[in-house]
């Protein structure tokens, strides 16, 4: 899941890199006739660049903790084939029944205090 992640964190940072208006180049030996709209715009490349670099790293750790969350949660709920899909009740409650019931455990029953 972490490389996931990152893949995706990188693949949005080269897209909004390639995605930016190019800046026409003049036939003149000169150079661009507006140096400063150039400039501005490696600017702003610099900026979206450093902008998505730091929601990437904000995003990873929240990303580890997601597939951490997620796996225990597999892991708790085991084969969901077995399950029927989620039921909510008019009171909102929701509720995830078992298509084959757990067999009660067979314990003596015990002493209740009163």
């Amino acid at each position: 899941m972490k490389q996931i992640a990152k893949l995706s964190a990188v693949a949005l940072v080269a897209g909004i890199g390639l995605a930016q208006p190019i800046v026409a180049e003049d036939a003149s030996p000169d150079g661009p006739a507006n140096p400063q709209l150039s400039e501005g715009a490696e600017l702003l490349n610099r900026g979206f660049k450093l902008l998505l670099e730091g929601l990437a790293n904000e995003v990873e750790p929240m990303a580890e903790n997601w597939a951490k969350n997620w796996a225990d949660l597999v892991d708790r709920m085991g084969d969901m084939s077995v399950y029927h899909p989620p039921e909510t009740l008019p009171n909102g409650d929701i509720i995830i029944r078992r298509r084959v019931p757990l067999e009660p455990e067979d314990t003596e029953p015990s002493e209740t205090d009163l």
